[in-house]
């Protein structure tokens, strides 16, 4: 069955989801000054948002373009990445990744894997020799979760399309909310089973591909038997 009359917007999460972990997470313990944890359990404690917390760890971090490049080169991507972008792009449907990470490490890591993909992240630039600056384009102010880069605006300028997430944490459960379907790991998993979204649990790429086009035949092909629209209510079918 084909997906070619079912139009679909496929968000996808990059630290943990596309990187096999935290790379800002790993910048961190590799270039940061001590206290940035501590910074980081106020965050996870929802005493500060996301914003708040990216900008006073990244004013922590001491390292020269070359030894944050060198790093980040070090990255690894979940090999099954690569099939999921093919079959989206075999299907016509639109992916982009968004990350509230750092849009220097998700350029650099989408490049070296051969992958010509739209981005969004937080602004990076560096400072002198061995400091760095972050700015946040995408963010809004009425973000709820107060991220650097709210997310829930992509979804929202997708109305119209099937929406799907693809994510693993904090940053991915308001825009949760907005999909049609969530792949989710890690602790999204369980957001989404509290708050009953629609979603499937997987542990990496080749799991979300099968479940993913599997979901979309079946989808597509009850828009073949007849009109369907895509309303607040008919979401969570």
């Amino acid at each position: 069955m084909s997906s070619g009359r079912l139009k679909c917007c496929v968000l996808v999460d990059f630290d943990g989801t596309i990187a096999t972990v935290d790379t800002t997470d790993a910048l961190l313990e590799r270039f940061a000054e001590p206290g940035w944890l501590d910074i980081e359990a106020d965050w996870q404690a929802g005493r500060m948002g996301s914003r708040e917390c990216l900008v006073r760890q990244i004013d922590l971090i001491k390292a020269s373009p070359k030894e944050y490049d060198d790093f980040v080169e070090s990255i690894e991507i979940d090999p099954g990445f690569i099939p999921f972008v093919e079959e989206c792009k075999a299907r016509d449907l639109d992916i982009m990744v968004v990350s509230d990470g750092l849009d220097r490490t998700v350029g650099t890591v989408l490049k070296r894997a051969g992958l010509d993909l739209p981005f969004r992240a937080n602004r990076l630039q560096a400072v002198g020799t061995d400091r760095w600056r972050l700015t946040f384009p995408h963010a809004r102010g009425d973000c709820q979760p107060l991220s650097g880069n709210c997310k829930c605006q992509f979804a929202d300028a997708a109305r119209g399309s099937v929406r799907v997430v693809v994510g693993d944490g904090r940053s991915d459960f308001c825009v949760a909310g907005r999909a049609d379907l969530v792949l989710a790991k890690s602790s999204l998993v369980e957001h989404c089973r509290k708050n009953a979204l629609p979603h499937f649990a997987i542990s990496n790429f080749d799991e979300a591909t099968d479940i993913f086009l599997r979901w979309l035949d079946d989808r597509a092909g009850r828009v073949e038997d007849g009109p369907m629209i895509l309303t607040e209510q008919s979401r969570d079918e």
